[in-house]
């Protein structure tokens, strides 16, 4: 008999439901949730909530208004959508198989909001238990948005288009598996192209961004169908509703990535039909939509050249583009002289922590890119992306206030200057040569917004046209300086960016003549703006101001104490907002100017405004990443100049490190309570890092030693967190630790390298973090090889576990570059003490270290990896007999200076010659055989280094 609710617990549960939304109430809203949480271990919630949601009408007995009814509808399919992600396997079959067979009849519902949340619980379900796990939904799904029985109400095919492009974008993957011999994508791409002939705006809509979230990942399936979504593409062009445009648009973008060939013939027309699309401002979305497709083509190796002979006809759209809409400019006026208001909690964006751990010491480029446009254009990760897995028709909180400021968000103006950037760096001469009469027309205008669109467009060539633009920059950089004094803050706003991006012109300046006509005049102005009576002009002054720092790098010294008095103001007068942005110019000054910030005076006007920010921020704010944050890179400048403060900085970040862990393990048992934000880890750990390094080594070991808790132990629990930031600053400390304390380290050792050890498993990384998974296999890597040099001969017992792993590493062709160096490395380091147990498996790591280690630069690092690769080879000479002219090579390219600074590898040459001796003695006719193994060159070296 089929299952029924019994009257009781179902009124008892959709009270709950109605209550956990009610705003008005917070204690009956308190009490619904710790009931509905408890509710969540009775083995029949999930039917009772799939009943609740899936009955249209009230059933009967339960005396709700249609409104109400709604709520608690709602809640439940929120709370079904949510037992099925954290409790899948946990489900029993009956009741999986009632969810099944119910869910889908939401999808005709007549609301729309219960149709959506219909979709997520059905994305939910394939998600958790695979496309197999529910073979039947695909078929119904296409056979309801076909409407193949001819009965299917407008409504149901609607919700069936929402639910399956829902299932597509969350299962991009899945669905270009192979099936028993069939790929799901071979059936959904056809129908959903003949789906965007439908009579229906919205389902053509859907269905054509469904299509988009497969372009990318290149599928077989889509790419045999291309010519066919062309064709449909320029059907659809024309299309009465904006949305199935703007779905072309972002279609004609995606197809540049993947098949230039199949846009390139038509691109005369693209030009033409992306102009005209892009002109329709009453529909910003559309007109950026196809803005991006300039900066898509601009950017694309094989394709910008054929926008050459266009130029005269983009750029005016683009200049046109970047003026402030009327309806920006009535949100934006009026901000006026707000630096003494207090921010609202809504104004302060999240900042997220960016680790500053990533040990690339193999040739010591940081990855990282900087905010290289100066942050006025850049365009955030994951926009238009789902952030916190929020589906559509579920409530946000603080989502009253989101698209409220057009400089907070990515928008027609800044895509078009960024495609203006582009264009400058493709172009060059040409197109400052376009816009020259532009700038001339409008720097100077009487109505500001063409006045900043023009500044703004001057900033936006900076980089690609320097050249160009150099000669005209003795007359626009004075003019420049006298804008930011305009009456209009976005004017001074904006020319605090324009000024920033050209500051590497005047610091480059080659004259004290010139740098104090130019530079300093550029400098004191941006500073000076810091302290404007508008806090978005302030925070475009401070941002401006570290993008100079970092321009001008060390040339910057001689300035410092007029600056730090400059920070110390600011630090006074600042709003929370515009603190964030200050800690990055302390920062970068500390990054760039390094040592030479460790003058006593400079230390004395400083660390007091630091140290009291530090005093007043909570554990709780979030201020306090780019608190920790910047005082990491201040600890690493000042060096033992930071020893008075590092003691109580040091105990807190072990007290939030530890504060954090138990809030995360209550979290893990407890589901009412929040999960902590990770971000306080990462930036702790940062900061001991930074704090180890800087000090002697006897004030390291001191502070290492009195920590409560002890550090290793809640280190052991970071290498094990399931954030991969959190791990990847983690392996980074460890590393620090290895090199800086080991004996206070080494005690902890067994139980620390097998977790490392672990780490360096490749299957552990998640395709969808595969970027950051890499990063921590990197740091891992990197701190086996600095245990490696400390614990010497007691690494036998996990010598051969980590010879597996590096292998692995190794012979990946995924694996980029830096973790195969810092693989390559640990591998050596680890022959230094243990090259008998490591000799036997020579033969099996000799060609991919011999190749990862090449493109190494000769550090100091190398020096140590190839001292113990050698000394594993004299354990088992025969085994290089296939890598002797790899071998060689390197040995006669080695620059030895490095080597000579630590006696560790003060020997290195000797070992080389040791090496050769050995082979000269091994392989008869040793000149004739080595003179045809390598180059004429490399055996020169050799002759001449090495006596042959």
């Amino acid at each position: 008999m089929a299952w029924q609710p019994q009257q009781e617990p179902l009124g008892q549960l959709s009270g709950c439901l109605k209550d956990s939304l009610s705003g008005h109430n917070k204690t009956a809203q308190k009490q619904a949730e710790i009931m509905l949480a408890q509710a969540k271990s009775s083995p029949d919630i999930n039917n009772y909530l799939t009943y609740l949601f899936s009955s249209s009408q009230v059933p009967p007995g339960l005396g709700y208004t249609p409104e109400e009814y709604h709520a608690v509808r709602s809640a439940a399919a929120v709370m079904l959508k949510n037992n099925i992600k954290t409790g899948y396997k946990l489900i029993p079959p009956e009741s999986l198989a009632l969810v099944r067979q119910s869910v889908p009849l939401a999808l005709q519902d007549k609301n729309q909001s219960i149709r959506s949340y219909a979709g997520n619980v059905i994305t939910e379900i394939v998600n958790r238990g695979g496309i197999l796990g529910w073979p039947e939904l695909l078929p119904e799904l296409l056979a309801l948005v076909g409407n193949d029985s001819g009965v299917v109400s407008p409504e149901a095919q609607e919700g069936a288009m929402s639910a399956l492009g829902k299932v597509c974008e969350d299962n991009k993957k899945m669905l270009d598996k192979d099936y028993h011999g069939q790929r799901p994508l071979a059936y959904i791409i056809p129908k959903l192209i003949s789906f965007t002939t439908n009579d229906k705006p919205r389902i053509r809509s859907l269905a054509l961004a469904s299509i988009n979230v497969f372009i990318p990942q290149k599928p077989q399936a889509l790419l045999v169908s291309l010519d066919d979504l062309l064709n449909r593409l320029f059907q659809l062009a024309s299309d009465t509703s904006s949305d199935v445009r703007r779905q072309v648009c972002r279609a004609f973008v995606q197809i540049v990535e993947i098949r230039p060939d199949k846009i390139l013939p038509h691109i005369s027309g693209l030009v033409d039909y992306m102009i005209t699309q892009q002109r329709k401002i009453d529909d910003e979305e559309l007109a950026c939509d196809a803005a991006e497709f300039w900066l898509t083509v601009g950017e694309h190796d094989e394709l910008w050249k054929s926008l050459g002979p266009y130029l005269n006809k983009i750029i005016p759209v683009l200049l046109e583009s970047m003026v402030y809409s009327e309806e920006d400019i009535a949100m934006l006026e009026g901000g006026g002289d707000d630096a003494d208001e207090d921010d609202r909690a809504e104004d302060i964006k999240p900042k997220f922590a960016k680790s500053k751990s990533a040990r690339t010491l193999a040739n010591g480029d940081d990855s990282e890119e900087n905010g290289q446009n100066g942050g006025s254009y850049a365009k955030l990760g994951g926009m238009g992306e789902d952030d916190d897995d929020l589906d559509e028709g579920e409530i946000e909180e603080f989502d009253d206030d989101d698209d409220g400021n057009p400089e907070d968000r990515w928008n027609l103006r800044k895509c078009s200057a960024a495609a203006l950037d582009v264009f400058a760096t493709d172009f060059r001469g040409p197109v400052f040569e376009t816009i020259l009469p532009y700038l001339m027309t409008n720097l100077k205008h009487p109505e500001w917004p063409y006045r900043e669109a023009a500044v703004l467009a001057l900033g936006a060539v900076a980089e690609g046209c320097i050249d160009v633009v150099t000669p005209h920059l003795p007359d626009l950089v004075p003019y420049l300086i006298s804008l930011l004094n305009d009456p209009e803050p976005l004017v001074r706003q904006i020319t605090c960016w324009t000024l920033g991006r050209y500051s590497a012109w005047g610091a480059s300046l080659s004259t004290p003549a010139l740098r104090a006509q130019y530079f300093e005049p550029m400098m004191e102005g941006i500073l000076t703006k810091m302290l404007d009576s508008n806090k978005r002009v302030q925070e475009a002054g401070a941002s401006a101001f570290a993008h100079l720092e970092e321009k001008a790098g060390t040339t910057i010294t001689p300035y410092c104490e007029p600056i730090i008095r400059q920070f110390v103001r600011c630090f006074e007068k600042y709003k929370d907002r515009n603190m964030f942005i200050l800690y990055d110019c302390v920062q970068t000054l500390a990054e760039h100017v390094g040592h030479g910030l460790a003058q006593p005076q400079l230390i004395d006007l400083l660390m007091p405004a630091l140290i009291h920010r530090w005093h007043k921020v909570s554990d709780q704010s979030r201020e306090l990443f780019p608190l920790l944050e910047c005082l990491s890179y201040v600890a690493t400048a000042l060096a033992e100049s930071f020893a008075p403060f590092a003691q109580p900085v040091f105990a807190r970040c072990i007290i939030i490190i530890h504060q954090n862990l138990e809030e995360y393990v209550a979290a893990v048992n407890n589901p009412i309570l929040d999960t902590p934000d990770k971000d306080f880890l990462v930036t702790s750990l940062d900061l001991l890092s930074a704090i180890i390094q800087a000090l002697d080594e006897k004030q390291s070991a001191a502070l290492v030693s009195g920590s409560q808790p002890r550090i290793f132990e809640l280190l052991q629990f970071c290498m094990e967190d399931p954030e991969n930031d959190v791990r990847q600053s983690s392996y980074a400390l460890l590393g620090d630790c290895a090199k800086y304390v080991f004996p206070q380290l080494e005690p902890f050792l067994p139980t620390l390298l097998p977790i490392l050890i672990q780490q360096l498993d490749l299957d552990s990384i998640i395709d969808e973090q595969i970027e950051t998974g890499f990063s921590v296999v990197n740091n891992a890597c990197w701190s086996a090889g600095e245990i490696s040099i400390q614990h010497g001969k007691s690494m036998a017992p996990y010598a051969e576990h980590l010879l597996r792993r590096f292998l692995e590493i190794l012979g990946n062709p995924e694996v980029p570059k830096s973790v195969l160096e810092n693989a390559a490395i640990a591998l050596g380091r680890l022959g230094l003490e243990n090259s008998g147990i490591l000799a036997p498996h020579l033969a099996s790591f000799s060609e991919p270290f011999l190749k990862s280690i090449h493109t190494v630069d000769y550090t100091l690092e190398k020096a140590t990896a190839f001292k113990g690769f050698c000394l594993i080879i004299n354990s088992n000479p025969q085994a290089m007999e296939k890598d002797l002219n790899r071998l060689f090579t390197a040995i006669a390219r080695y620059k030895m200076e490095e080597s000579y600074k630590t006696p560790l590898t003060a020997d290195l040459q000797q070992l080389f010659q040791h090496t050769v001796d050995l082979y000269k003695s091994l392989i008869p006719e040793f000149s004739a055989y080595i003179g045809s193994q390598i180059s004429a060159a490399d055996l020169n070296n050799l002759r001449t280094v090495y006596n042959l």
